[in-house]
């Protein structure tokens, strides 16, 4: 203490630091990281400073700027009238100084720590602020534990339901805090869940990912590796991760998957095209802003099956030549001729003048259409040359043959007995193996890439029968994710869930699934999706799986302590209110250890002069988070008044605990 007050009175003495009676403290800041010298010759005027800030070396004194300024920067030092009030009532910050450098890497400020991460209503997309303190690990002993559940219901296509049983293959909404839901879910989902995919708060301005400015994507990157690590565990160990993201914090989220799990299980990036350069969005400046960012791993790329997946696509001009095979099975008779030529004396043309000086200017799109059509139609027959790829040294003597007898098609029974066909050096890949069926229609196709721009964005806003203002995905994308890795029967997790995408797709795709979310959005909201799903509304991919309606899901919620008091504090309209919530806080809640309730309203005058928002601000800070819901352990607590029904129902999910 005697070395903040020493300093206190030294930058009190000089005008330079000083202004209405305050020492700037942002300017003493500034000065020291330009290492300035009227600072630096006032701080070796003091001895205990001097000691404190400078180092000897070889008779010469550096400055330790970094020291100085975590020390200057720390709230307490010159403390806010909020920080102030807060060591008042016991409710002291942990002493350790802040760190101001901004590069984040691995061995960030918080990274052993948990964000136990609240929300607030909203009707913007991921709108989310985090309403506590970063816990140190010292500080968690029961957050983590398994939670009891409530407010059970089953809904099915007659509406909602109570549940007699837990079924294993029961779908499940949980409403509540999503680190806390995938703990509980560890017991009964470890190892069980083939594909987790998750929109997280993608931490820019508009989605008010807010904690501390200075250390913002640190923050956000302890708030993904609290969940990711325990997600990791419910995955199988041929299970994936798909996170969508934007440019924002793709660099970051990158490497944190690399750390978590594992830099060789790296699937791949893939580039989604999300919108078009045009409207809003052309005005911006540098290059338009198009596309977000897919992060797909597997838990263990060894165990992991990826399924190949087509997308229609337009008419490869390479397959430019037709196979006559003259009505032969001789393949000494067949012959390739241009499809182009084909094409046109089918068309009544002796030769390509005679059509363009038909159709002038718009031959050459009208011409594509006609080779397209007939090359669909005709696809057995349509080909082209492609290089051979590591052929053995049989198919390499038929090559240099083909080489040498040009014009002339050979072939060769593969060990699966099917042909491979040999022209000029080159083999024959026919155009019927780019059509497939796609969605219960025919079509032409290519291999999917990382770069999605097939789906389209345009009108998802009412897809569900529910509407979100920002963020919606298509459903499209979801079913496209799927496709690529799992199959029906299946688990799949979205601990980010919003309005339901992932889980509506699931239902209609008959795979299982686990969506968690804390925001409720009224009629928009996940469980009113779900519930037209299952009445068959008829957006997004249900015509493209013939979907019908039908079957159910369980929803279910935390069962909340602490938490309440968190939603009474958050929907308080005036400070009248707080203090009236402070009153219950009092009696019924679960307060830090290190609050001291008697000393808070020795000194409420000073609380009350408080901004509202600080006033909210510190009163959750007063809430122990060990306590926000009611852990599992402790049902039978008859203080916690968890009925028989819903016990009953926790320990069938729970199963021998």
């Amino acid at each position: 203490m005697r070395l903040m007050e020493e300093l206190k009175e030294l930058l009190s003495n000089n005008k330079k630091f000083v202004s209405d009676g305050k020492i700037l403290k942002n300017k003493v800041v500034e000065l020291a990281l330009k290492l300035d010298k009227d600072l630096i010759k006032l701080l070796l005027s003091n001895e205990i400073i001097k000691e404190h800030f400078f180092i000897d070396v070889d008779e010469t004194l550096i400055f330790d700027k970094e020291k100085f300024m975590k020390f200057v920067d720390n709230k307490e030092f010159l403390p806010d009238s909020y920080t102030s009030f807060k060591n008042k009532i016991g409710l002291t910050a942990s002493g350790s100084y802040i760190s101001q450098n901004k590069e984040v890497v691995l061995a960030w400020p918080y990274k052993d720590c948990i964000l136990e991460g609240g929300q607030e209503k909203s009707d913007e997309k991921r709108k989310e602020v985090f309403h506590n303190e970063i816990l140190a690990s010292d500080e968690i002993d029961r957050l983590l534990a398994p939670k009891v559940f409530t407010k059970f219901k089953r809904i099915d296509k007659n509406g909602e339901h109570e549940i007699g049983e837990i079924k294993e293959t029961d779908n499940l909404l949980i409403r509540g805090n999503n680190l806390l839901v995938l703990h509980s879910l560890r017991k009964k989902f470890a190892g069980k869940v083939k594909l987790i995919y998750i929109d997280p708060p993608y931490n820019t301005g508009s989605d008010s990912f807010k904690y501390n400015d200075n250390f913002n994507h640190s923050t956000w990157l302890t708030f993904m590796k609290n969940r990711l690590s325990i997600a990791k565990q419910l995955l199988s160990e041929t299970g994936c991760i798909f996170i969508q993201i934007d440019h924002h914090e793709v660099a970051y989220i990158n490497i944190l998957l690399d750390e978590i799990f594992g830099i060789e299980n790296k699937i791949q990036i893939i580039a989604v095209k999300t919108a078009s350069a045009s409207g809003f969005k052309a005005v911006n400046p540098g290059p338009i802003d198009i596309t977000e960012f897919i992060l797909f791993y597997a838990k263990n790329k060894d165990e992991f099956k990826f399924k190949k997946n087509y997308i229609e696509a337009d008419y490869h001009e390479n397959y430019n030549l037709y196979l006559e095979k003259n009505n032969s099975n001789d393949v000494d008779k067949w012959k390739l001729i241009s499809l182009k030529e084909k094409v046109l004396i089918g068309h009544g043309y002796s030769n390509e003048k005679q059509f363009k000086d038909k159709y002038g200017d718009t031959y050459n799109i009208i011409l594509k259409d006609m080779l397209a059509k007939f090359a669909f139609e005709n696809s057995e027959f349509v080909v082209s040359v492609r290089d051979l790829h590591k052929p053995t040294e049989t198919v390499r003597n038929l090559q240099e043959k083909s080489k040498r007898e040009r014009g002339k098609i050979f072939i060769y029974k593969k060990k699966d007995d099917s042909p491979m066909f040999l022209y000029n050096g080159g083999s024959l890949a026919f155009y019927s193996s780019k059509i497939k069926e796609i969605d219960g229609e025919v079509k032409v196709t290519e291999l999917l890439s990382n770069f999605w721009d097939h789906i389209s964005w345009a009108g998802i806003a009412n897809e569900g029968g529910v509407k979100l203002k920002n963020g919606k995905k298509p459903e499209k994308l979801i079913k496209q994710i799927f496709e690529i890795a799992t199959e029906s029967g299946d688990i799949v997790l979205d601990y980010h869930l919003g309005s339901g995408t992932t889980a509506a797709v699931a239902h209609k795709m008959d795979r299982h699934y686990i969506g968690i979310e804390q925001l409720d959005y009224g009629n928009n909201d996940s469980v009113a999706r779900l519930a037209n799903t299952i009445k068959g509304e008829q957006s997004g991919i249900s015509r493209a799986v013939n979907w019908q309606g039908g079957s159910d899901f369980v929803y279910m919620e935390l069962a909340k302590l602490n938490e309440s008091f968190i939603n009474m504090i958050q929907d308080a309209n005036n400070k009248s209110e707080l203090l009236i919530v402070w009153d219950e806080m009092k009696i019924k809640g679960f307060l830090s250890y290190r609050v001291n309730p008697s000393l808070f309203d020795e000194n409420i005058e000073e609380f009350k002069k408080l901004s509202f928002e600080e006033q909210k601000k510190l009163l959750i800070e007063t809430l122990d988070k060990n306590d926000l819901y009611v852990n599992y352990s402790e049902i039978d607590d008859g203080i916690y008044k968890i009925d028989d029904e819903d016990k009953k129902l926790n320990r069938e999910f729970y199963g021998d605990f």
